[in-house]
């Protein structure tokens, strides 16, 4: 039986991969970096649960004994390029069949965000490596829509991004099984930065439309500076973050997180998750919740 090595395993495309890998007959690792209730989860569903640090090549060298396969997913913070060395390090020495590589669609070697320039030059460490890689490079997640769930709860519909610039979300659950299939079958698409998308595209304001519509809801699109929004969130010192939105702005602007496709469907063989499907998956998360009136006496 083929093992599976999930890096990120506790994340949102983590956590799916590991179930639907499981779902397919692979045998899992999943990596984690603390023992919690997430990693219990992924005990749960059938996986192996190991503790490590990406940025520790002992810990990977541990983690890939045995595996034959191995999905990298590094978070939005310091460190990427290092973490894709040690990886591919581990990966080569295990004579690994394939590497499925997370990357930004955005991800070429002059990009403005130093983290989407990294997500670029791991691509090609990995290539160099000589270990078989796949390469995703994915549109912003429709998870975004969680992301500002707490305002959207109170009737605000709040990004960083410019009104106009287009995208088409897809959800992570989707990408999962994506990477699953690419696992499953992977041939066709070794060597290769696969662009991924969700199946319509929308402007940002016609997205916070959509949103409303489902949702029964009148909100307009509010357009914040990327400090105001991430204040919003208790998120005013993560400069990494603050860097690559400021960034990713002026990407949207030029249009290079746009477009669809029709490969994620192939992959899975049936339509990907549209934003009123995602929405109503996940209703609890943007509708706030009021305790039963009591009863008269």
């Amino acid at each position: 039986m083929t093992t599976v090595l999930v890096s990120g395993a506790a994340g949102d495309t983590g956590r799916p991969t590991v179930e639907r890998l499981i779902e397919k007959g692979f045998r899992v690792r999943a990596l984690v970096r603390k023992d919690d209730d997430r990693a219990q989860r992924l005990r749960d569903l059938g996986a192996e649960v190991v503790l490590g640090d990406m940025l520790s090549l002992r810990d990977i060298r541990v983690a890939m004994k045995g595996v034959q396969r191995a999905y990298f997913c590094f978070p939005l913070a310091e460190g990427l390029v290092e973490a894709g060395v040690i990886f591919a390090q581990a990966a080569k020495e295990q004579n690994l069949e394939l590497i499925v590589n997370m990357s930004h669609k955005q991800s070429r070697p002059a990009a403005r965000s130093k983290a989407t320039q990294n997500h670029w030059l791991s691509e090609q460490i990995f290539n160099w490596s000589g270990v078989p890689s796949v390469h995703l490079r994915v549109t912003f997640f429709a998870e975004w829509l969680l992301y500002i769930a707490p305002q959207i709860r109170y009737g605000r519909y709040v990004m960083p991004y410019n009104k106009d610039s287009r995208f088409a979300p897809i959800a992570a659950s989707d990408i999962a099984r994506i990477i699953a299939g690419i696992f499953e079958t992977p041939g066709p698409h070794i060597g290769q930065a696969l662009a991924l998308h969700g199946p319509i595209e929308y402007s940002h304001e016609e997205l916070a439309a959509e949103v409303s519509r489902v949702l029964g809801k009148d909100m307009p699109y509010e357009h914040v500076t990327v400090s105001t929004f991430l204040e919003l969130f208790g998120l005013q010192d993560a400069q990494a973050m603050r860097r690559h939105f400021e960034a990713v702005t002026i990407d949207q602007q030029e249009g290079l997180l746009a477009g669809t496709d029709t490969l994620g469907t192939q992959i899975i063989g049936y339509p990907l998750t549209t934003v009123e499907q995602f929405i109503k998956a996940n209703l609890s998360k943007f509708v706030l919740e009021y305790p039963a009136a009591a009863a008269p006496r």
